[in-house]
């Protein structure tokens, strides 16, 4: 008989802890009590079984459990037999809820921190506790396990020796063209996080701005319908009226060819016009040639050009 879930009401921090065992194949197996400290768990980013026995040991271990939302934690520790007691912890109630938790270390206290899928801190609320936690001597320890982001690399047929992480791209079209024109110059295989709702049109962006390079479409992955799509980046956008947007993505887009790094002057303008929006010519400018590599006098004149057309246009001229 599995265990009784209990109360995710964060104020019970005192309550007496619940049989510290947990379920696997049908076995019950009892917990050690967790040492004090916080411990960052994996878990499943879809399928349930993926979880590592040592993760399982830990959040039967633990005094209580912090989650980004329990319903979803709850459906793994239900499936598990763990009856450790589980706290909201999310962007929404970080403020409030850390100094609680810190308190509850500071007390001795045993707390793992697990988000709604994968590894904690990737993409999702925990940095600040964990720097906290540090800051404050408590012990933090990392137990590693499922990730989207290194699952879709090892399924993407991409170059893997360097990555880089971007998560979601901005929402709209001006800024994540400008953001992609920036991640562009990058010498690594991008991974980007995106939605449903917005990955046709991501798509159509990064074929207009690397639409040669190979990619792939990974959806919902290790889950019942997981599908990976491979491609161009510009066959990969046609066929995007096609795609089911149900579920979560993983886009994974390989480095540009060697001898293609050097940006166009419609990707100089965007870059220019996206930075001209927010700082001044001269900060402008100073990212551009950071980004571009191109000379600084080019691109302060191409600035100064730009600048004048945005203020004719904002008078009406």
């Amino acid at each position: 008989m599995r265990p009784k879930a209990v109360s995710t009401n964060p104020s019970n921090v005192s309550e007496t802890p619940n049989a510290r065992n947990y379920t696997v194949a049908g076995t019950t197996l009892a917990a050690p009590k967790a040492a004090s400290g916080l411990y960052l768990v994996a878990t499943p980013i879809g399928n349930l079984g993926d979880i590592t026995l040592r993760a399982l040991e830990t959040l039967a271990g633990v005094d209580l459990i912090a989650c980004e939302d329990t319903r979803i934690t709850r459906r793994l520790t239900e499936r598990y037999g763990i009856a450790a007691r589980l706290i909201p912890y999310h962007e929404h109630n970080a403020a409030e809820m850390r100094p609680k938790i810190l308190a509850q270390l500071a007390a001795g206290a045993a707390i793992a921190l697990v988000s709604d899928a994968g590894t904690p801190l990737i993409s999702d609320p925990g940095f600040k506790l964990v720097r906290e936690a540090c800051a404050a001597g408590h012990r933090v320890t990392a137990l590693p396990g499922p990730s989207s982001v290194l699952a879709a690399l090892s399924v993407a047929a991409l170059p893997t020796d360097r990555f880089f992480f971007e998560g979601f791209l901005p929402p709209k079209q001006a800024a994540r063209r400008a953001r992609l024109t920036e991640l562009a110059r990058l010498d690594a295989t991008l991974v980007l996080f995106e939605s449903g709702s917005r990955v046709q049109d991501a798509l159509s962006d990064l074929a207009a701005i690397m639409g040669a390079r190979s990619a792939a479409i990974c959806r919902e992955m290790t889950k019942l319908h997981e599908q990976i799509s491979r491609g161009t980046l510009a066959g990969l956008a046609q066929s995007a009226a096609t795609l089911e947007t149900r579920g979560e993505f993983v886009l994974v887009i390989a480095p540009a060819a060697e001898g293609s790094q050097a940006m166009t002057t419609e990707e100089v303008d965007a870059l220019l016009r996206d930075r001209l929006a927010r700082d001044s010519v001269k900060d402008a400018v100073a990212h551009a040639v950071e980004v571009s590599g191109r000379p600084r006098r080019e691109l302060y004149a191409r600035a100064l050009e730009l600048a004048k057309q945005n203020e004719k246009q904002a008078h009406g001229d």
